[in-house]
């Protein structure tokens, strides 16, 4: 992995981000501004540090070495005094600060827009929380579980039978960070091409995460429309889903065409069916679709894996194998491209990440190192605002960092 002060061009390189988040929204945001160059300087709470450290007992670890890749780990005390006073000296030379507590702690802390604007006026402030920082829920706990109960998510995830489900892995979290790396850089370059002042991005959890569910306020707008679970099936197309093979594997498909559902039916014997007007067409096939799954079910449930993968290859149908993490570092193409990579660790050894994407073709992103133990970079962070060991070391007796 690169080196952060070697020539390797990335489009980031100059910039300066102050992190200040705890586990996932905030951090994954820095992570791939540090991808691509930026130096983030992850700022942690001296006893015990970032949660993430050890949220997951067993694997805690890993989830801090992955999402606090390329950064630079200092302890700093925000709720004392002196610990935010160096925060605003650390702003002044900063480009981003990004923080996700609760709505008004950085102001009770005297750390609001104002104070920070006043330090630095090109700063941009990016604010995570789970509600925004206003509305009749801005003091509710963040947590990623009850935006996605809220947002319309789960009552649309799982079977028609069975409970709303939520994701196995932070979703809302994910793609609220994705959202805030889009405004941060919308937001430096107003400041760099048109006004040359920061401004405060309120990036909420809840709204991403709605707004990726596509037109569904639209639709209910427009006819009173409300989803409602059907697992796997889709609405709209048909045959879709997952279908369990005779090995005990699965495999995905679509064949909401004419001829992919033509040549899949025949593919599996089932081509008298195509003449029963309940699975003639698109329209018929949705409006059935338990019969379909039921049909494909069993002609799926007599073929192994590599059957129907040599079948769907053959009709060149829209289809693949179900996989899990064991399958993805075997896959082919997942070699090729070197999209899993092994990152030097000198605590693990390495850890396997996947590398930074999407991929720029002049100025690629790079994992410069994994997570690095707390306060790794205290005295190199610290030592450019000019303060001595001697000057540290009272610091840390202190508890300020």
């Amino acid at each position: 992995m690169a080196d952060p002060r070697s020539p390797l061009p990335r489009v980031l390189q100059g910039l300066r981000v102050i992190d200040c988040s705890r586990l996932i929204a905030g951090g994954v945001l820095s992570t791939v501004l540090a991808d691509h160059g930026a130096d983030v300087i992850k700022v942690e709470n001296p006893r015990g540090g970032d949660p993430l450290r050890t949220w997951l007992k067993e694997r805690g670890q890993l989830w801090w070495k992955v999402y606090a890749r390329g950064k630079r780990s200092i302890t700093l005390n925000l709720a004392v005094p002196h610990g935010q006073q160096l925060l605003k000296t650390l702003v002044t030379g900063a480009d981003v600060l990004i923080e996700n507590f609760r709505p008004g702690t950085f102001e009770k802390w005297g750390l609001g827009w104002d104070a920070l604007a006043a330090a630095n006026p090109r700063l941009i402030f990016a604010r995570v929380s789970g509600w925004g920082q206003d509305g009749p829920y801005r003091d509710r706990p963040g947590f990623g579980t009850m935006v996605e109960a809220m947002s319309g998510f789960a009552a649309t995830t799982g079977p028609a039978d069975g409970p709303p489900t939520l994701p196995s892995f932070p979703m809302a979290d994910m793609v609220a960070a994705l959202a805030g790396v889009s405004a941060v850089l919308a937001a430096l370059r107003h400041r760099d091409q048109i006004s040359g002042r920061g401004q405060v991005i309120d990036i909420s959890l809840y709204e991403p995460l709605l707004a990726v569910l596509g037109p569904a306020a639209a639709e209910y707008a427009q006819d009173r429309t409300v989803h409602t679970r059907h697992g796997n099936q889709s609405g709209n197309a048909s045959p879709r889903g997952t279908y369990r093979t005779g090995d005990g594997k699965w495999v995905a498909l679509s064949a909401s065409t004419p001829a992919s559902a033509d040549a899949l039916f025949k593919g599996l014997g089932l081509g008298h069916l195509l003449g029963d007007p309940r699975f003639a067409t698109n329209d018929a096939r949705v409006r059935h679709n338990d019969l379909v799954d039921a049909a494909l079910s069993e002609a799926i449930g007599r073929r192994t894996l590599d059957e129907m993968l040599h079948l769907f290859e053959t009709i060149d149908l829209t289809a693949s194998p179900v996989y899990d993490i064991a399958d993805i570092t075997k896959d082919p193409h997942v070699i090729a491209r070197g999209i899993l990579v092994d990152v030097p660790d000198p605590e693990l050894g390495s850890v396997r990440m996947v590398a930074p994407t999407p991929r720029l073709g002049d100025t690629p992103a790079a994992i410069t190192w994994a997570g690095p133990p707390l306060g790794a970079h205290n005295r190199e962070v610290y030592g450019g605002l000019g303060l001595s060991d001697a000057d540290l070391d009272a610091l840390q007796r202190e508890g300020v960092i």
